[in-house]
């Protein structure tokens, strides 16, 4: 059974797709586990971390999702568990999780160092699994060549095997690779692939949007799989939302207070993607009846506006096991530009 220890240099560098486009394309029996859960997904009355649902869902995984992560917060992790407490925690999980197995991709945390105070972070998880490690980088060229420059420092201290790297969402490869890539190689820095940007992948599904805030969907159920691609917060009247062009886009998320009569019926009445209410405050029935016949997500959270716009706009677009379409894209990019020949 192989082991590989996915990280990357930064948060959202895209670790969680290049996972599903390796396991598509390499075709084998996988398994999976994020040992440090951090994207927070509360489900039939259990806390789940996002990705590990996602993945169990997508390639039908038979392991509970909640038996893939040790745990969610630091506090709890610092009191119940020491480093070989860790250890022995983490080589049941894999040993669960890898039953005849072809190969398990370990998630670490937002980035190489998240974790390293539980002893979670990447390179342990590396050293005390007896994993290979990965890494996602993402950027503008000079952080890229910063970060791959300290990580080829940090691994030769750490004795960790780097099985390569995957530098991701990059917007010219022509410039990338004839500017860039060669002194890359030169520092001894396995390149397995340079991935481009591509401009669908950062949207999202309304449903995506509503599993991440904790939503309540109280209308339109039946439309979550629409794509988001533009934020408007209702915060002034209708009538200058109307007379304001960004909020005439399509494909838009209208966050506004559910006692916000006008904003509603306003973004109802303009090819909104879904309605994210906030404060908890219900709107009238006739309202709620309205988006349900216009086939409108209603989408209802404790959160006020600004801090639904603030988790929003720190959200990773990722997509539901239903995404087939992103998954497919997903797939098609990592296997196009990913060499994937020494894990087949």
């Amino acid at each position: 059974m192989e082991k590989l220890v996915i990280t990357s240099m930064r948060q959202s560098a895209g670790k969680t797709s290049v996972i599903i486009g390796m396991a598509k394309a390499l075709n084998k029996k996988i398994g999976y586990m994020k040992p440090f859960g951090e994207r927070l997904l509360y489900r039939k009355k259990r806390l789940w971390d996002y990705d590990a649902a996602l993945i169990a869902g997508i390639f039908e995984l038979e392991e509970n999702i909640e038996d893939m992560s040790i745990g969610f917060h630091h506090s709890k992790l610092l009191y119940m568990l020491d480093e070989e407490t860790t250890r022995e925690k983490l080589t049941e999980l894999l040993a669960n999780v890898g039953n005849k197995k072809d190969i398990v991709f370990i998630e670490a945390g937002k980035d190489i160092t998240y974790g390293g105070s539980v002893y979670l972070d990447a390179l342990s998880l590396c050293k005390y699994l007896d994993a290979g490690l990965l890494v996602v980088a993402s950027g503008d060229e000079d952080t890229i060549l910063d970060d791959l420059t300290f990580l080829k420092k940090r691994i030769q201290m750490e004795k960790v095997k780097l099985r390569g790297v995957v530098i991701n969402k990059v917007a010219n490869i022509t410039e990338f690779t004839d500017i860039h890539l060669n002194k890359i190689k030169q520092m001894g820095i396995p390149v397995l692939g340079v991935v481009p940007y591509h401009k669908e992948l950062p949207f999202f599904s309304v449903s995506y949007l509503a599993d991440r805030l904790f939503a309540k969907v109280i209308a339109g159920e039946n439309s979550l799989h629409r794509t988001v691609k533009n934020i408007f917060i209702g915060s002034a009247s209708a009538s200058a939302a109307l007379k304001n062009p960004f909020f005439q886009a399509e494909d838009k998320v209208v966050i506004t207070s559910g006692d916000r009569g006008d904003m509603i019926v306003a973004a109802l009445g303009s090819k909104s993607a879904a309605v994210v209410l906030t404060n908890n405050i219900l709107p009238p029935p006739i309202l709620i009846s309205k988006a349900e016949k216009m086939n409108i997500p209603l989408l209802l959270v404790s959160l006020d506006s600004y801090q639904v716009a603030k988790q929003i706009d720190a959200l990773e677009s990722l997509p539901t096991k239903n995404d087939l379409e992103k998954i497919s894209l997903i797939e098609q990019m990592i296997g196009s530009h990913v060499n994937m020949k020494d894990f087949k």
